[in-house]
């Protein structure tokens, strides 16, 4: 048995923090990375008689989301208490949604790596408050607890179990954060918490329809984790049932360290939470009225701008999913589009732009190079100011001290040379020191010529320090070359 046998299931539940300035039932900030337990209320800490009032921004931002994956919305919706004792959990439960959830059965497609698409189902997606932190680093074998975040509001999305991979998984994840981040309503910043997810996790033989035991791997905080944990329960999973053994139901923790899963507890059950109405908050009616002024207020989603990509500005598939995957590089790609080069544009944002802020490890909204300016060197490329090679060098400089495009041209005299009496000054230089080559150009054929004129245009672009106009060394060389034949 192998792979070939086994088919892996994946279920993916995607806790995202929503972007409210307040706390989902108090009046306390959010802000990431304030001192411990100074952004925590009597409310966050459940002092008696203190009593939660919603947060209407949390409720809007749901039904935005709802919106964006074509679900149902839930006109009604409860609020429930999950029991549960952990020590960052200050109620003894959390506020959640069960039987009634905000927003209902909806779906998302996602892009794979050779272009192909699915349609992901996204069984529900419920509002929440989250739990505070346990901290374990700095105490001595003891553990601190931080409950700044406890009480922040959460949007948690469950999918169907209907990814088959790693990859599938990973896409879908990453078409989740580009949605929310598109819409506003979280940053989506996997390092930060305010996005991660639990990986549930079984295997079954192919061709059958029944569901194996699943594993919930919990909290994994970035795209490469979760691809890395799939691949290693998989192949733990695979390796027991060959063995001959079964699958316990369980909670098991991804450690990046060590590339494996562990055990962390027995799986819960719903009936393990004692799920009841919450007695302190009245039911969410939402009106017709208010879902229509959201629907009216959307953004262009990722689906719908890669497809504009591909028609306005005539990308690829891949090339347009990689430019819209987030809305600030989706920005930044059609500010320099507006020079009127969108494949330049397209070209440049992929492979210069995002390999120096993945190099420099910076994300797009740090990028130090505006767009203008980018847009700036395409045109002078276009125009035959400078080469395509000391557009690179002039790109380097701006990226890192600064600057605008043309004063940098200008003083570092990068101007490319494309005076057609300077150039046949330069061939001729050229084939005159070079009258070996030049036989052994005059002795081949057509196809070997081709590659022996690399040979001179290398020469030429030495000797005008790379400012030489190519186009034009090629025509000029062309034509004497074949003159003296």
């Amino acid at each position: 048995m192998s792979d070939a046998y086994w088919e892996t299931v994946i279920g993916l539940e995607v806790h995202v923090q929503l972007a409210t300035e307040s706390k989902i039932f108090s009046g306390s900030a959010t802000t990431f990375g304030a001192s411990p337990n100074s952004q925590a209320s009597a409310v966050d800490l459940a002092m008696p008689g203190m009593l939660p009032v919603l947060n209407e921004k949390a409720v809007r931002y749901a039904v935005m989301f709802g919106l964006a994956i074509d679900a149902d919305i839930g006109h009604r919706s409860v609020f429930d208490r999950k029991n549960y004792f952990y020590p960052d959990l200050p109620k003894g439960y959390q506020i959640s949604q069960f039987d009634h959830p905000i927003v209902g059965r909806g779906h998302v497609q996602i892009q794979l790596g050779d272009g192909s698409t699915r349609e992901i189902g996204v069984t529900r997606a419920h509002l929440e408050e989250d739990a505070g932190k346990s901290l374990h680093e700095d105490f001595h074998g003891m553990s601190g607890i931080d409950l700044n975040r406890a009480g922040t509001p959460l949007l948690e999305i469950v999918s169907e179990p209907e990814m088959r991979s790693a990859e599938e998984a990973v896409a879908y994840l990453k078409t989740i954060h580009s949605i929310v981040t598109y819409l506003g309503i979280s940053d989506g910043n996997m390092a930060e918490g305010s996005m991660r997810c639990d990986v549930n996790i079984s295997l079954r033989p192919r061709g059958e329809s029944e569901f194996g035991t699943r594993t919930e791997i919990k909290n994994v905080n970035s795209f490469r984790f979760v691809e890395k944990a799939i691949q290693v329960e998989t192949e733990r999973q695979m390796d027991i049932l060959e063995d001959g053994g079964s699958i316990v139901q369980e909670t098991r923790l991804y450690d990046s360290d060590r590339n494996e899963t562990r055990s962390m507890r027995s799986k819960e059950v719903a009936n393990d939470y004692r799920y009841f109405p919450e007695p302190d908050l009245l039911p969410v009616e939402i009106e017709d009225s208010y879902v229509a002024v959201l629907r009216e207020s959307l953004p262009e989603l990722p689906a719908a701008k890669r497809e504009r990509f591909e028609s306005q500005y005539g990308l690829g598939s891949y090339d347009a999913g990689v430019l819209s995957g987030e809305r600030v590089i989706a920005d930044y790609f059609e500010a320099v589009a507006a020079s009127g080069d969108a494949k330049a544009a397209a070209n440049w944002v992929q492979v210069e732009v995002l390999g120096a802020l993945n190099n420099s490890d910076l994300s797009m909204s740090d990028c130090p190079l505006p767009a203008t300016e980018l847009a700036a060197l395409i045109g002078r490329i276009n125009d035959n100011t400078i080469s395509g090679k000391i557009a690179k060098q002039v790109f380097e400089i701006l990226w890192n001290e600064g600057g605008s495009v043309d004063a940098i041209i200008d003083s570092r005299g990068f101007k490319q040379v494309s005076d057609s009496g300077a150039l046949e000054a330069m061939v001729d230089e050229v084939i005159a020191a070079s009258p070996e080559q030049v036989q052994q150009y005059l002795a081949a054929d057509e196809g070997k010529r081709k590659k022996l004129v690399g040979f001179f245009v290398g020469q030429i672009m030495k000797a005008s320090k790379g400012q030489a106009n190519p186009k034009l060394v090629n025509e000029i060389l062309a034509a004497k070359l074949d003159a003296a034949s």
